[in-house]
């Protein structure tokens, strides 16, 4: 229960560290979600998101810039948090062994954009003025190598400190 408590608090932590970019900022939040998915496993960070989306469900502000309540689950960002959600649950199936969490956080990350992006395209494009390929560019396309650079950085933490770490 500690950890999935620390791991919630860490999650709030890195989402107030923001840099804002048009309507999706740049947080910590990638880097804090891969370090504790490779140190902690799918079991315990997804609960840990669970519990870090009902804090954010009762209004408390635990999301970028400070937000709470349903609008923001419901709001631009949306779809990243949700997809913070999905890409526990797909780690967590997954069940990834040492050589194989790069795969794994890849393939979380994407699965992230692909719900922030679909959210952001269905709910808050004009689908008839703006493409698809436009929302990517949007999107995706300038967190890729900021993102890349913290699952690498993740990784490697939760390398270093998984001896220290009793579980």
């Amino acid at each position: 229960m500690a950890y999935i408590s620390l791991s919630a608090g860490l999650l709030t932590l890195s989402a107030w560290i923001s840099i804002p970019v048009l309507d999706i900022s740049f947080t910590m939040q990638t880097l804090t979600l891969f370090f504790l998915l490779d140190l902690l496993g799918g079991r315990r960070v997804t609960l840990a998101m669970i519990v870090y989306l009902g804090l954010g469900a009762a209004g408390l502000p635990v999301f970028s810039g400070f937000q709470g309540g349903i609008s923001a689950l419901l709001g631009i960002t949306g779809g990243y948090i949700w997809g913070f959600l999905a890409g526990c649950l797909l780690w967590w199936l997954l069940k990834p062994e040492k050589h194989r969490c790069l795969t794994a956080a890849v393939m979380g990350l994407l699965l992230c954009y692909s719900c922030g992006t679909a959210w952001f395209y269905l709910a808050y494009t004009d689908r008839a003025a703006a493409s698809l390929w436009a929302v990517i560019l949007r999107c995706v396309v300038p967190y890729l190598l900021p993102d890349a650079v913290k699952v690498l950085l993740a990784l490697r933490l939760s390398g270093r400190l998984r001896s220290v770490v009793k579980l």
